[in-house]
């Protein structure tokens, strides 16, 4: 069941699960942890989610780097007035969503060669420290007058 977040006349949401008050900031948190909820109208019950996300874009377009450029928003109001409306939206549903997949991929194969690395790098300072040990000790039996097992067991 999705998280219902009332928003109220004077622009104030309201998370109904936690009975408090949030900002569009935690709003963007919720999506950024894929929170499923909705926003509705606290009067009419209208569904105001996509204007609330919409708003979100805005405010991150406007606080830093901004992903959209004049140029490109240009070409998306364009096409709400031809008929490839509905292809172009199927188009950039189908690019983030290859996009959000390949970036996955890479973070799973960066991981893997990170965790095979670690395990890798891992043996090798425990040989390097075994053979250092081993070193040691024979150092220590020799200058003891003993035979360690190592001189005894020749590999």
């Amino acid at each position: 069941m999705a998280l219902i977040i009332k928003k109220y006349s004077n622009r104030r949401l309201y998370n109904t699960e936690k009975s408090c008050y949030i900002t569009f900031a935690d709003v963007r948190d919720l999506v950024l942890k894929n929170v499923d909820f909705t926003v509705v109208d606290a009067n009419t019950n209208e569904d105001l989610t996509r204007s609330t996300l919409l708003q979100i874009i805005l405010e991150q377009e406007n606080s830093g780097d901004a992903m959209f450029t004049t140029e490109i928003l240009s070409k998306m109001i364009r096409f709400y007035d031809e008929s490839v409306q509905n292809v172009f939206a199927s188009y950039l549903d189908q690019s983030i969503n290859l996009f959000v997949e390949q970036q996955h991929r890479i973070q799973e194969q960066a991981q893997e060669m990170l965790d095979h690395s670690s395990l890798e790098t891992f043996s090798d300072l425990t040989k390097r420290n075994l053979k250092i040990w081993e070193e040691m000790q024979n150092n220590f039996f020799k200058a003891a007058g003993l035979n360690s097992d190592s001189d005894k067991n020749p590999k």
